[in-house]
């Protein structure tokens, strides 16, 4: 296989119950591991647990071309486990997405209308903030953490996504996770950056999401400067 290129390899067998030992799995990683220019990773829990956890993305197909693998639909990113996820509008506005991942609750912080989703048993807060250097989300931190907070802990599962899905809708995901759960912002950063690396919130927002921790947390505990965020 030419392998050297390809930035992500994953390595799972039926039912990977452990990922220390030495297994078909681990020979395998090992053996790529070598020719590859990117680290190589094994799924914990096989495709039994994914599929479990997935069933919509389960298949049959062995093989893809390159031109079936870029028309792929790309789904949000999950944040916390079957509860919260963050995308764009794009992927917030496709019914077997949201069906797929049992969204019923959303936090609309894009320039596009959120009136599509008003149909049948779903929440929708509209938070119509611009991605400028100019825009206030600090002020809608707190009635979105209570909205969304509310939805986690009766187990409805929330999305939250901006037009791109890069500034507006990561700062408002760390929002969450500070103000909710009582992360540090740099954790909060650091769990986000792992689930999307090209998540990006504006500097502004980043000074804001600085103040929301000092608000939530009762002190700053992370150095915003540059090139740091």
């Amino acid at each position: 296989m030419e392998v050297e290129g390809i930035r992500y390899i994953i390595v799972y067998d039926v039912n990977s119950s452990s990922l220390s030992g030495s297994g078909t799995a681990h020979k395998c990683a090992e053996t790529l591991a070598k020719v590859s220019l990117y680290p190589v990773h094994l799924l914990s829990g096989g495709y039994k647990r994914f599929s479990a956890l997935y069933p919509f993305f389960r298949t049959q197909k062995i093989l893809y071309t390159i031109k079936e693998l870029e028309s792929l639909s790309s789904y949000p990113v999950e944040i916390l486990p079957g509860l919260l996820y963050m995308g764009d509008y794009k992927q917030a506005t496709t019914p077997f997405m949201m069906k797929d991942l049992k969204v019923s609750a959303f936090v609309n912080v894009s320039d596009q209308s959120s009136i599509i989703f008003e149909k049948g048993h779903r929440s929708v807060l509209d938070v119509r903030v611009a991605d400028t250097m100019q825009a206030n989300l600090y002020s809608s931190f707190d009635r979105i953490c209570m909205f969304v907070g509310s939805r986690l802990k009766a187990g409805t599962t929330v999305m939250i996504f901006s037009s791109l899905g890069i500034s507006r809708c990561s700062a408002v995901t760390m929002a969450v996770l500070v103000g909710h759960l009582k992360y540090s912002l740099k954790d909060a950063w650091a769990h986000v950056l792992q689930c999307k690396n090209s998540m990006r919130p504006n500097r502004a927002f980043v000074q804001q999401l600085s103040d929301w921790e000092l608000q939530s947390l009762g002190q700053r505990m992370t150095d915003i400067s540059e090139p740091n965020y």
